[in-house]
């Protein structure tokens, strides 16, 4: 009996020794989880931080994308203005350098014409002066608005005197001077030229309508003269100034197709039709 008791108390005594060291095993590992605990805690909040400063780098890279795009778009935008600036530019250089070769070239035709006439023209007859009157002069040109040639004077010599009007810009003596000659011999060589040079002289004042229908007299009234191919080309550049571009673009066709050998289809018609085709 004794034995027994001394035994249960052995028991108890290992018994409370042996439980101290479990506890605090089970505490040892209980603060060892609560640590990685800790330690995942701070590495979580460590990531979520590296998230967030990815996040605002991120940003601002889109911010600077977006202003670097809209400032390339806009050098674009500047450059594609600038290029159609610069082709609008020359365009219009383009269409002034047409028109300036057109006048060049049909200044050089009349200077030709007048040439040809003139060395076709004889020599004018000497004007009788009264001996008796040492003041007396011949008379140097047509006054204004006279409608009957001096007597004994050809319709040449007459066109030459006229023609020193016209050259000096006296327009208006010009075609007073041409109708005279036109009414005085209407079948002279030199008729469709006055008739012609009538419309330069109110195509030069401006007065575009009267031009117009002088040019066009020069084609039904002389239909066989040398001066058509240029009344057509004058029917085109008339039109052009009424802002007409149809009517024009039609008279210098007719011009191209029934005169394509004179100078006016060869270079002055074919450039306008030309410049009207970039203009349409």
């Amino acid at each position: 009996m004794h034995s027994r008791t001394a035994a249960m108390a052995i028991l108890v005594v290992l018994g409370t020794l042996a439980a101290p060291p479990a506890a605090r095993a089970a505490d040892r590992e209980q603060q060892q989880i609560m640590a990685e605990l800790r330690m995942l805690q701070e590495h979580q909040a460590r990531l979520h931080q590296m998230l967030l400063n990815l996040t605002d780098t991120l940003t601002v890279l889109a911010t600077r994308l977006d202003e670097q795009g809209t400032a390339t778009r806009k050098g674009f935008a500047d450059q594609k203005l600038l290029i159609d600036n610069i082709t609008e530019t020359t365009r219009i250089l383009r269409e002034r350098a047409d028109d300036t070769n057109v006048r060049l070239a049909n200044v050089a035709q009349e200077l030709q014409s007048l040439r040809q006439t003139v060395a076709a023209m004889p020599a004018p007859s000497p004007v009788p002066i009264n001996p008796d009157d040492p003041g007396a002069v011949a008379p140097a040109g047509p006054p204004a608005g006279e409608s009957v040639l001096p007597p004994n004077i050809s319709p040449a010599e007459w066109f030459q005197r006229v023609m020193g009007d016209y050259a000096s810009g006296s327009y208006d003596l010009a075609i007073a001077g041409f109708e005279t000659l036109i009414r005085a011999f209407p079948t002279a060589p030199q008729a469709d030229d006055a008739q012609l040079l009538i419309g330069n002289s109110l195509f030069n004042q401006g007065e575009f309508r009267p031009a117009l229908a002088a040019y066009q007299k020069v084609i039904t009234t002389y239909p066989d003269g040398d001066q058509v191919p240029t009344a057509h080309f004058k029917v085109g550049l008339t039109y052009e100034n009424l802002q007409d571009l149809d009517g024009a673009r039609k008279a210098y066709e007719v011009v191209v197709e029934k005169y394509p050998t004179s100078l006016e289809a060869h270079t002055l018609a074919r450039n306008r039709l030309d410049a009207l085709n970039r203009k349409r």
